[in-house]
């Protein structure tokens, strides 16, 4: 392979990543790691159009990427963008005006290009876990896989995350019952409508997968999260938890980056709701996804 070095940059909807492999015995070894929260969503609304103030902050998050990147000789990058991309009005002004600034194409994936590049990041991941259903949280959607004997039997994207539930129903400072429940009844009509195949999922464990996620195997006290799991009375208990604190009082939860503390609620919501959806008896966490879906692949073609 000619590229000793692979750049992987993914814009999420909540935050940005930049991953750095060495190509290494014909496999990739990540040797650099950064993420940094844009809130790229943020104030997207029923317009679908992404903000100027968020587009900056990620302009000047992909520029100093770009700065970090330069200093890795032969080194091939790609750059994906997800759910908040792929539903803004003013989609091609913001990627023209990133290729402008920062000499990036993004390519931007379709909900269900995310879902399977999750499933491949956890199927290279999880070998153990012969049937499950992945849910990776984004910001503004979520993917969900169900797949049995290491192949997929569904790869779907659906058009809600933590930062877009969050603004939809009041949950980043004070949390009161009746906004918790009209979400959750709002994400079970969604699933029991544009995900009738998880009715065919009763029983199965749930891998988990996006930053919420990780946040609260981080709040359970895991010190190595990828493979660790929770019942479903202790996502419960957590949940509970946690939604009777008040935004300050989330920000100092140890586990919990205090920048998440106003989304955290709404990030767990896909995942409440999911295990009580399939009556799930444990999540798993994976820190295996998109990115490592993507290496896959491509180590796929190079055969």
């Amino acid at each position: 392979m000619a590229d000793h070095y692979l750049a992987i940059i993914d814009l999420g909807s909540n935050s940005a990543r930049l991953v750095i492999e060495e190509f290494v015995d014909q496999h990739y070894q990540e040797i650099y790691r950064t993420k940094t929260d844009t809130r790229l969503a943020a104030g997207m609304g029923s317009a679908c159009q992404l903000q100027e103030a968020p587009m900056a902050r990620t302009l000047a998050v992909l520029r100093d990427y770009v700065q970090t990147i330069a200093s890795y000789e032969n080194c091939r990058t790609i750059a994906i963008a997800t759910a908040a991309v792929r539903v803004a009005r003013n989609q091609a002004d913001f990627l023209a005006r990133v290729a402008e600034t920062t000499g990036i194409t993004l390519r931007v994936l379709s909900g269900q290009e995310e879902a399977h590049y999750d499933y491949l990041g956890v199927r290279a991941s999880l070998p153990a876990v012969e049937q499950a259903v992945i849910l990776d949280t984004g910001g503004a959607s979520i993917e969900l896989i169900a797949y049995r004997q290491r192949g997929p039997e569904a790869e779907v994207s659906l058009p809600f995350g933590a930062v877009s539930l969050t603004e939809k129903y009041g949950l980043a400072d004070q949390i009161h019952q009746a906004d918790i429940d009209q979400a959750c009844q709002d994400i079970t009509a969604d699933y029991a409508q544009q995900a009738a195949f998880l009715k065919a999922q009763q029983g199965q464990p749930v891998i988990l997968l996006g930053g919420a996620n990780r946040s609260l195997a981080r709040m359970a006290n895991m010190a190595d999260l990828h493979g660790a799991s929770l019942s479903k009375e202790a996502v419960e208990r957590f949940f509970t938890a946690i939604s009777q604190k008040s935004r300050a009082e989330r920000e100092q939860l140890a586990g919990l980056e205090k920048n998440r503390a106003d989304i955290i609620i709404s990030g767990l919501l896909p995942v409440l709701n999911l295990i009580r959806f399939i009556d799930a008896p444990r999540v798993i966490f994976s820190e295996s996804g998109v990115r490592e879906g993507l290496i896959s692949e491509l180590l796929a073609a190079y055969g």
